[in-house]
């Protein structure tokens, strides 16, 4: 039998080197003793959540402990029968753990408790949300690194576990069809999943959705096939085709099980994406590496909560102007903690379930060695992409590639997956070209790339500890691309902050960085926006001359096109909603326009 142990990921980026931006990883769960003492207890109500068809609802915790000390935990388990879980036999001259599961989160029983070390008394309240399986608390002494269960409390639930939750919708691979993914607790076997939807005030229609799911043998290593590993449920998309340009629809999803009783979703809503081209007022939000956060403050680290939930926050409360968002790599840092999916797409389920959330993968969600990611290292603690692109659509033709293109009105998007080769010869560097090449930017003048790690520049000082400012070999090979297609701007995230340059190319401002844009294309922009909310990086102290503005803060940018010729770039900051960098671009594109794909005039800044 194995004993398995909790693999701390490492992220290195920028100079900050942290011990796994997944907390779960703290707690050596493997290492667990059974300390039970009688005298101690811990009680959790209501016992039934969700009554009123809620999806997340607090519970309240009070438990004691006769020998009180500031490393006793209480940890969130579910299923709620935690110590049921078996290991996977690999070494039998080791003998397995008394737990094999980590638990969903935690918090220090001395949290908002001042009195507890002497009293042993302490009181909790804390979120949850429908996950599919009952849950308990357990109290724990002995810190996160030697931990020994003291007390376990009675099972809470929600009414209807089962239920269809947490609505993601994505742009489908045709400009009028839109994709819906939900999570549910049903099998295809145990009942047949389909959207209601319609036009606003007009006859509602049935389409069928597919469902997927993957087990522990599709982790690639610890601990997502260990102590991290629970089963993700039912993954169900349908697609909503045939849609009218701008118009409003209504859904609501659904099952139906084998004594046809109908189980339903609440009502959602969204507006169809524009036709190709069309002269309208469009707007899409761009940020990465954002994460997952609590809003009850559990399993807090390195400063998570305030840039998720903030970047969270403000998209919400902003929504209504809002017609697209892009989350480019990063999505949740699971890291292998399975159950985190589920608490990342019910954190922006209000955002996703009303507008497209497409993502792009990062080195947390793909990269593990032996398994084809470009690069060999830990960062997704055994996931191997397959959480990502099962949980989220994209229109991708290979949704292990992850690489796409997806049109929003005017705008084009060509989003790359860094964590594949990207190099000349290559089947993605193929797409990128064809991507940026195919758009017809009369009708489309806005073309965008985005990719998750920096292949362009970035003034961060791990990338100057390289003498990169970029990644090996990135820029080299897609900054012609770039420059020969006249993208206005290219998007990263990885690190953490935010940074633009002045439209630079070979190293070199071709113009000054401004505050407007206007008359010929004259090279690419490139923007850092890896603030969404993991913890921050750090930016060299040297100075770098196509480095216009950097934040070493949360935030996210906000494009806004107003016509074919006219767009504005903000940025703004997490904590509070305000722009604080902001340019706009006029240009009719004749430059543009006047040259084939292959006979735009080449230049070179060398002297």
């Amino acid at each position: 039998m194995i004993r398995l142990w909790v693999v701390a990921t490492w992220l290195i980026v920028c100079a900050a080197a942290h011990p796994g931006e997944q907390p779960l990883s703290r707690i050596a769960v493997e290492r667990t003793v059974l300390a039970v003492n009688e005298s101690a207890h811990v009680k959790a109500s209501p016992w039934v959540l969700g009554l009123k068809g809620q999806n997340s609802e607090w519970v309240e915790v009070e438990f004691f402990h006769p020998s009180p000390s500031n490393d006793d935990w209480i940890g969130v388990f579910s299923p709620a029968n935690f110590s049921a879980a078996i290991c996977e036999p690999e070494n039998k001259r080791q003998r397995p753990p008394v737990l094999c599961t980590a638990p969903i989160k935690y918090q220090f029983a001395n949290f908002n408790n001042d009195g507890y070390n002497k009293s042993g008394k302490g009181y909790l309240k804390l979120q949850l949300i429908n996950q599919r399986e009952d849950f308990s608390f357990a109290l724990f002494s002995g810190g996160l690194l030697k931990p020994k269960l003291i007390a376990v409390s009675n099972k809470v639930a929600f009414a209807n576990p089962k239920a269809p939750v947490y609505p993601r919708l994505a742009q489908g691979k045709s400009w009028n069809e839109m994709t819906v993914t939900w999570t549910s607790g049903y099998d295809i076997k145990e009942a047949v999943p389909f959207v209601e939807w319609g036009a606003k005030g007009g006859r509602s229609f049935l389409s069928p959705a597919g469902t997927l799911t993957f087990d522990r043998n599709s982790m690639c290593g610890a601990p997502a096939r260990t102590v991290g590993w629970r089963h993700p449920g039912y993954i169900h998309t349908s697609y909503l085709k045939d849609l009218w340009p701008d118009s409003l629809y209504t859904y609501r999803l659904g099952h139906r099980l084998p004594n046809s009783t109908l189980i339903w979703s609440k009502s959602y809503s969204f507006k169809a994406s524009p036709y190709p081209g069309q002269d309208s007022l469009q707007r899409v939000v761009i940020f990465g590496d954002m994460g997952k956060a609590e809003a009850d403050g559990s399993n807090e680290f390195n400063d998570f909560q305030p840039g998720s939930l903030n970047t969270t926050y403000q998209i919400i409360r902003d929504l209504e102007n809002i017609d697209m968002v892009v989350h480019i790599g990063d999505i949740c840092y699971a890291n292998g903690y399975l159950s985190q999916w589920d608490q990342f797409t019910a954190q922006i389920e209000p955002i996703a379930s009303t507008v497209p959330y497409m993502i792009g993968s990062g080195n947390h969600e793909r990269d593990w060695p032996g398994t084809g990611s470009f690069y060999g290292n830990l960062d997704s603690g055994g996931e191997c992409g397959v959480p990502a692109q099962t949980v989220f659509y994209t229109p991708a033709e290979n949704h292990a590639k992850f690489w796409y293109a997806t049109d929003y009105g005017m705008f084009r998007f060509c989003i790359a997956h860094t964590e594949e080769d990207w190099r000349p010869g290559t089947e993605q560097y193929k797409f990128i070209e064809q991507c940026l090449s195919s758009v017809d930017r009369q009708k489309q003048p806005w073309l965008i790339f985005l990719a998750h790690r920096v292949l362009g520049y970035s003034s961060c000082s791990y990338y100057e500890e390289q003498g990169t400012f970029g990644e090996p070999m990135g820029r080299d090979t897609i900054e012609e691309l770039l420059q020969k297609y006249r993208v206005d701007l290219a998007f990263y995230g990885h690190v953490h902050s935010y940074e633009r340059t002045c439209p630079v190319y070979q190293s070199q401002c071709v113009v000054n960085a401004s505050d407007h844009y206007n008359g010929p294309f004259k090279a690419t922009t490139h923007v850092v926006v890896g603030g969404g909310g993991a913890s921050l990086s750090e930016f060299t102290t040297s100075k770098i001359k196509w480095s216009h503005y950097t934040d070493f803060d949360f935030g996210f940018v906000k494009l806004t096109a107003f016509n074919h010729s006219s767009m504005l770039f903000e940025y703004k900051k997490s904590r509070d909603g305000n722009v604080y960098d902001h340019f706009t671009i006029s240009r009719d594109y004749r430059d543009i326009l006047a040259c084939s794909v292959d006979n735009c005039p080449r230049t070179t800044l060398a002297t």
